[in-house]
């Protein structure tokens, strides 16, 4: 793997937190980043009390109708204070109130089967994870169980970077694909300073990443995909043409994750570059 050179970047273009883990989510002019990663992302769930497993939509044959929910904060969620409530809207456009005494109850009719809902995660949280039969992906046509990191409601890393040169890659491979970076769900999207099109986060793991004045990251690996990119949200079509380009061409990777090494606020449109 190539490995990119100290200097600028680029800038950020969008901040994005998810209030509830696979919901939709909020963009952000600024954001708060701690090691716990940026506040209030990922901050609730809804649980299978049946298996004690978290609900995602990397299992859509179950859960593929949290996708159709979006979750906002009632207001801005600060590090160290007691976590704010959320509002989510449902499909029916109807929406309610994390602070509901039936908020379980009234998720538990729109997803068709009996969940839970809060911000405690198991000490030793787990998802389910549908694989589609596409070629590059680790299993085919199965659905395995996976390990999360220990009492958080993260697939595997506290933050996702994507950059739109790699969206341009992606559509340029694909033309007929409609790559959007909702589709990919990220933190942080990072607009590069040249005009390249290609998969340039490779080139950032192992490295450090300043983005503003105040917040360091460490970009620990590359971020695999799920059927999660293939499925239908908003006005987006499923397509599983999505995941089988980012297979095919970056071993169905499409950004990286990383971790806090500082925290501190970043802002749309600062600065971001390799220390």
């Amino acid at each position: 793997m190539a490995t990119a050179t100290q200097g600028s970047l680029g800038s950020v273009a969008s901040l994005c937190r998810y209030p509830v883990k696979s919901m939709m989510g909020e963009e952000l002019n600024a954001a708060e980043f701690t090691e716990r990663g940026l506040t209030g992302d990922r901050a609730y769930a809804v649980l299978d009390p049946t298996t004690g497993k978290v609900a995602s939509a990397k299992n859509p044959r179950k859960w593929a109708k949290l996708f159709d929910c979006r979750a906002t904060f009632a207001e801005a969620p600060r590090a160290g204070q007691t976590l704010p409530p959320v509002w989510i809207a449902l499909p029916d456009g109807a929406r309610v109130s994390s602070l509901q005494s039936d908020i379980a109850k009234v998720l538990s009719t729109v997803l068709g089967r009996d969940v839970t809902f809060g911000t405690t995660a198991p000490v030793t949280p787990s998802l389910e994870e549908y694989w589609p039969d596409i070629e590059g992906l680790a299993h085919k046509e199965t659905i395995t169980d996976e390990a999360m990191p220990k009492e958080t409601f993260f697939d595997c890393a506290v933050v996702h970077v994507l950059t739109t040169a790699t969206i341009d890659k992606l559509r340029g491979l694909y033309p007929q694909g409609r790559f959007e970076v909702r589709r990919f769900r990220p933190n942080i999207v990072v607009e590069p300073g040249s005009r390249e099109t290609d998969f340039v986060e490779n080139a950032w793991v192992g490295q450090t990443l300043a983005v503003g004045n105040e917040v360091r990251l460490n970009v620990t690996g590359p971020c695999p995909r799920c059927v999660m990119t293939t499925l239908p949200q908003g006005d987006l079509p499923p397509d599983p043409g999505i995941l089988r380009t980012a297979a095919k061409h970056n071993q169905a990777n499409v950004g990286v994750y990383a971790a806090v090494v500082r925290g501190g606020t970043v802002r749309r449109g600062d600065p971001v570059r390799l220390e």
